[in-house]
């Protein structure tokens, strides 16, 4: 970083720390007994769509590391791999997720990863989302309303988020918490 970068305030990008993504499983701990959500056993990684032939080895390669995966493509054109557990082994779908973007990463699609995501429900059929922002390094959560169309429980949300401060590394700029409607899993 620059003379020029200090002096008009720019700062240096985060660089992404896959690693965070181990401390979810402890997460998944305090979302259950402080707010009662369950994990789904459900995570997927989201990046932007790769094109032709890389996209097809991309596929063979991830499928040939993992046996629990499946690929779609969202509404926005996002490519979203799928992972799949029993929800008590919250700990292997962390490596799942955590293996992919560490594949796409080194593969060089890294600029193309945008998010992982871990879902959870609790007792009353809510559904909520633990995000990790590849490009920031950090976690916020996304709870869409139980009664469907587009549309956010920001109360919830925000209550989350106190309760995962000790636990993760959680986005302080709220308008980062972009919806990631149909995600796979959630």
């Amino acid at each position: 970083m620059g003379f020029l970068d200090t002096l008009f305030g720019r700062k240096k990008p985060v660089r992404p720390d896959l690693d965070r993504l181990f401390a979810l499983p402890s997460a998944a701990i305090t979302l259950q007994t402080g707010g009662g959500f369950t994990p789904t056993g459900l995570g997927s990684v989201c990046f932007a769509s790769v094109e032709g032939g890389a996209f097809d080895r991309l596929q063979q390669d991830v499928r040939g590391l993992l046996d629990s995966v499946e690929f779609s493509r969202d509404q926005y054109g996002y490519t979203w791999v799928l992972s799949r557990h029993t929800p008590d082994d919250i700990a292997s779908l962390v490596n799942d997720l955590h293996a992919v973007n560490t594949f796409l990463q080194e593969g060089g699609f890294g600029p193309q990863l945008l998010c992982s995501l871990i879902a959870f429900q609790d007792d009353r059929g809510r559904s909520l989302g633990l995000v990790y922002l590849y490009k920031r390094g950090t976690f916020y959560p996304f709870a869409p309303e139980p009664r469907g169309g587009e549309k956010r429980d920001n109360a919830l949300e925000l209550q989350m988020r106190s309760l995962l401060a000790n636990d993760l590394p959680v986005e302080q700029d709220l308008s980062r918490w972009f919806p990631v409607w149909g995600a796979p899993g959630l």
